[in-house]
């Protein structure tokens, strides 16, 4: 049955060196490796040095005996075959060692024939066993595989749910603005034409948003890391913000006389990633209506190797349930505005250059989002 043995190492213990030298011989033939022990210590060392997975002890020997080597080499390694050798008036004994997991026992003068069957058994427990865990391990990654693949319809459910709550939004706001527009021209009202052309202007843009949101999260894409020139990139995102901010009379402060020259980042990545950022802050201002006046500060500094970006508002801010969901796929405190990608992208994006976020936020005084990342990325 065991045409190919896997296990070629065996160890022999016993004190007679005639009777290791007899049995190493005819191991040897058989075309194992023998490692040959006279006491107990001595095979255990060997045992913990080489790990065969196949033992051959004498039953009697002085000082540690064969029962309690089997037992210390079964708590060590469970996988480990021991064949017990025995006289003939240790019949008993030889049972007893079945009881603490012996695979057999041979009895002296030793046959070749019964020694390679006492072989043959151990391998054959050592090959099932092997079996046995290499399905387990299958069946394993197959149960995990079977988890993610469910996380992953579960998530594919919320995106599709999370994604059509927000286009229905997106559609009834552009007929919204689409009345308006129709309306103004045919009573030649250029105010109402401006009102619905707005709308329509805001609401492309949130469904530009949402779609490099959507191909951002469905896709892996491969960090392009080029020197980016901190004040020109600064200006560029600040004023993509600011035009979202300024129709709400919200004022956007630019801070950036502490950045450095340069930064190695992914540029496109970074500067979706600081909008979605800011864009959060202007909803936070527009949702606020007990103020009069809002701001945002977007801060630029260099510290210890690292470029620091920090985004000021003193919006709606946040509870701590909110504060700590915010970063959620899917997750959004926007109801219909919001489609929960674009915090948790913000997060992919900062984790990808080894930076880190943070923030801070308390309701109706506002929200810090502290943004840090490695100057020097390669």
């Amino acid at each position: 049955m065991m045409e190919k043995k896997e296990h070629r190492s065996v160890l022999l213990v016993d004190d007679e060196t005639d009777i290791r030298e007899v049995l190493a011989i005819s191991l040897r033939d058989m075309g194992y490796e023998v490692l040959e022990a006279e006491n107990g210590e001595k095979a255990l060392a060997l045992f913990r040095e080489k790990a065969p997975l196949i033992v051959l002890t004498d039953i009697k020997m002085p000082g540690m005996d064969g029962i309690e080597i089997l037992k210390r080499i079964k708590h060590e390694n469970p996988y480990a075959q021991v064949i017990m050798i025995t006289g003939h008036g240790d019949t008993d004994i030889a049972v007893k060692s079945l009881k603490y997991e012996a695979i057999d026992f041979i009895t002296k003068p030793i046959s070749n024939d019964s020694l390679e069957i006492a072989l043959a058994r151990a391998n054959e427990k050592i090959l099932t066993q092997e079996l046995l865990c290499r399905y387990t391990e299958n069946l394993e990654n197959l149960v995990r595989e079977k988890i993610s693949l469910q996380d992953h319809l579960s998530s594919l459910g919320g995106m599709i749910g999370s994604i059509s709550h927000s286009i229905k939004g997106l559609l009834t706001r552009l007929d919204g603005g689409l009345y308006l527009v129709e309306s103004a021209v045919k009573k030649e009202d250029k105010a109402r034409l401006s009102e619905g052309l707005d709308i329509l202007k805001l609401t492309i843009d949130r469904i530009k948003k949402m779609i490099f949101d959507i191909l951002y999260s469905s896709k892996e894409r491969k960090l392009q890391i080029a020197p980016i020139p901190t004040l020109k990139f600064a200006e560029d995102v600040a004023d993509i913000a600011e035009q979202k901010a300024l129709p709400h009379g919200i004022r956007m402060i630019r801070e950036f006389g502490r950045a450095p020259d340069r930064f190695m980042a992914d540029a496109e990545d970074i500067r979706s990633a600081l909008i979605n950022i800011l864009d959060n802050a202007v909803d936070a201002c527009t949702e606020d209506l007990s103020k009069k006046n809002h701001e945002i500060n977007f801060i630029i500094r260099e510290d210890a190797g690292h470029i620091i970006f920090e985004i000021r508002d003193n919006g709606i801010g946040m509870d701590r349930e909110t504060l700590e969901k915010i970063f959620n796929l899917f997750f959004s405190s926007k109801q219909s505005k919001g489609t929960g990608f674009g915090l948790f992208i913000s997060k992919t994006i900062i984790r990808s250059h080894g930076g880190e976020i943070n923030v801070r936020s308390a309701k109706g005084k506002g929200t810090v989002i502290h943004v840090r990342l490695p100057k020097d990325i390669t």
